[in-house]
């Protein structure tokens, strides 16, 4: 089966998502999908299964570890490993790598939940949980399942997709006391600045909406919201 423009798929999604012409599923196909998904979703379940007080941290995969956005993240993990969380990454290079690093130099438990994609998603080394998925879904799920909140640094398209999907679950009361913080004022104050303004101003999100983001620039404030957080949430004595 080819893609829309002559190749070959690449990853799973890919030939599901994007062939010229929509895939003939067959009852027996689909059945064959929804058993995947499911051995999946239990994989990370059954791998993730004692870790009861996470974090999860986002950003690009497209930083160099010696860029102080990374060097930021590694001491953020660190700081956050030391407090009694594990750190949950999507388990690349960039910001990802960072923040293994730093669960590994504080000795915590350092989980990478690695996605099948074209390019851009080499695990690294610096994982003591090393799960691949081919469907985002499942992935997503482990992502907010096992974390008690999200830390998000500078990123493109992907990080900024973790970060709306975490803030719609917030809003729609999926999940509770769960703090999303986001690090570097200079990067993110544009998208605070246009929410209030554009969003907000036009009735489509509230203050107290916009207020479930945290924009911090240090390490410490990082931990001390998502600590206080997992304490509200008995997760963290």
């Amino acid at each position: 089966m080819t893609s829309v423009d002559g190749r070959e798929p690449r990853t799973f999604d890919e030939e599901l998502l994007g062939a010229e012409t929509p895939m003939v599923v067959t009852e027996r196909s689909d059945a064959e999908r929804l058993a995947e998904i499911g051995a999946e979703m239990e994989a990370g379940f059954r791998a993730l299964a004692g870790v009861t007080c996470g974090v999860s941290l986002f950003g690009s995969a497209r930083l160099a570890q010696d860029d102080p956005v990374c060097r930021t993240a590694r001491e953020t993990a660190r700081l956050l490993g030391k407090a009694g969380f594990a750190i949950i990454t999507g388990g690349g290079p960039g910001i990802m790598e960072a923040a293994n690093r730093g669960a590994r130099d504080a000795g915590a438990l350092s989980i990478g939940l690695n996605i099948e994609l074209a390019h851009e998603q080499a695990p690294n080394e610096h994982q003591d949980i090393e799960l691949v998925f081919e469907h985002f879904f499942a992935r997503k799920v482990m992502f907010v399942r096992y974390a008690t909140g999200f830390v998000v640094f500078p990123g493109g398209y992907g990080t900024l997709d973790e970060l709306f999907e975490a803030l719609n679950l917030i809003v729609t009361d999926k999940i509770h006391q769960f703090p999303v913080v986001l690090v570097g004022t200079t990067y993110w104050s544009p998208l605070i600045a246009w929410l209030r303004g554009s969003v907000a101003a036009g009735g489509m999100l509230t203050e107290a909406e916009i207020n479930d983001l945290h924009v911090v620039d240090e390490p410490s404030e990082v931990v001390e919201i998502v600590s206080e957080a997992a304490r509200a949430q008995g997760r963290l004595g």
